[in-house]
């Protein structure tokens, strides 16, 4: 009996993944070769209080609270919410995050909970919600990237109240620039703690690749500025765009009003401005062209960012 629940339980774990991933590598669009270079800040950590030992039960990796302990999973929260972009490769990521934590569930059993007389389960969050919003902008907007290099130079990114201050001035000078807001896109889901390092990093390496190279960087507290000073400056005069990526992983539960509309963007932003330090686990601001005599056209805008709305 046990035997035949394992072979359904696989069929169906088959049945619902592959079509998934064949569908996911569809929806991975071809980067332009003359991808313009560009900027990048941020940092968080995705560290778990530390589990005291005892010589009662053990504690198993992985369960952190997020419904794998004892015997089970909740359905509830690691279903992902869908973005409001269409999905497309962040939705994909977060699905296929939630479905390894699935096949783990299935494969462990669920296993028995921590017995005995040691210190209780620390405190860690069940899910992680993922939160990404881009903004393509005419390219007029040249004192947006002067702010951005800005809060390269000087913005704390190694500690969380300092992250919490680069996203928000990074909202602010986003919201202080609607007129030349063209494009846009927001898409957010839930992933539990377990995996959320990973999907974050993931995320993170797919908009990063989208760049030629990253001239401007303040990562973790380190700060590097490509090569020399007359890389980094203002684009050609025939470019037509500047995108702006904002990638958060916060515990925080507000939910964005998307960015269909340019009032709807507003509403976006100032709610994620608006995340607190102790809810902020990462943070990345990635942006492009930065390199001088860069060019981002309207079609290689489109093509390394095909889930962008006209507003």
């Amino acid at each position: 009996m046990i035997a035949r629940k394992l072979t359904w339980t696989r069929r169906l774990l088959a049945t619902v993944l592959v079509p998934l991933v064949v569908f996911g590598f569809g929806l991975i669009s071809a980067q332009p070769a003359d991808a313009a270079r560009g900027g990048r800040m941020g940092g968080g950590s995705f560290r778990a209080p530390s589990m005291p030992r005892s010589g009662g039960g053990g504690y198993r990796g992985g369960g952190y609270g997020g419904g794998m302990r004892g015997g089970g999973f909740g359905f509830p929260f690691i279903i992902p919410i869908f973005g409001f972009g269409g999905g497309g490769l962040f939705g994909l990521l977060i699905l296929m995050a939630v479905a390894g934590v699935l096949v783990n569930a299935f494969r462990g059993g669920g296993g028995a909970p921590a017995i005995g007389g040691g210190s209780p389960m620390p405190a860690v969050p069940s899910k992680v919600n993922m939160l990404q919003v881009q903004v393509g902008m005419l390219a007029s907007a040249k004192s947006l990237q002067e702010d951005l290099r800005r809060l390269a130079a000087s913005s704390d990114t190694s500690s969380s109240s300092g992250l919490q201050r680069l996203l928000q001035e990074s909202t602010l000078a986003l919201l202080r620039q609607p007129e030349l807001w063209v494009y846009a896109n927001a898409e957010s889901g839930s992933v539990p703690f377990s995996s959320a390092e990973s999907t974050f990093n993931r995320l993170s390496m797919n908009e990063r690749s989208k760049l030629d190279a990253e001239l401007t960087s303040n990562v973790g507290g380190q700060k590097f500025s490509g090569g020399t000073t007359d890389n980094v400056g203002d684009a050609d005069a025939t470019n037509e765009f500047i995108v702006v990526t904002l990638l958060v992983a916060s515990t925080a539960t507000a939910s964005l009003k998307g960015a269909s509309t340019g009032e709807d963007l507003r509403q976006t932003l100032r709610i994620l401005g608006s995340t607190a330090s102790s809810e902020l686990m990462a943070l990345e601001v990635i942006w492009q062209p930065e390199g001088r005599g860069d060019v981002l056209s309207a079609e290689e805008l489109l093509t390394a960012y095909p889930n962008l709305q006209h507003l």
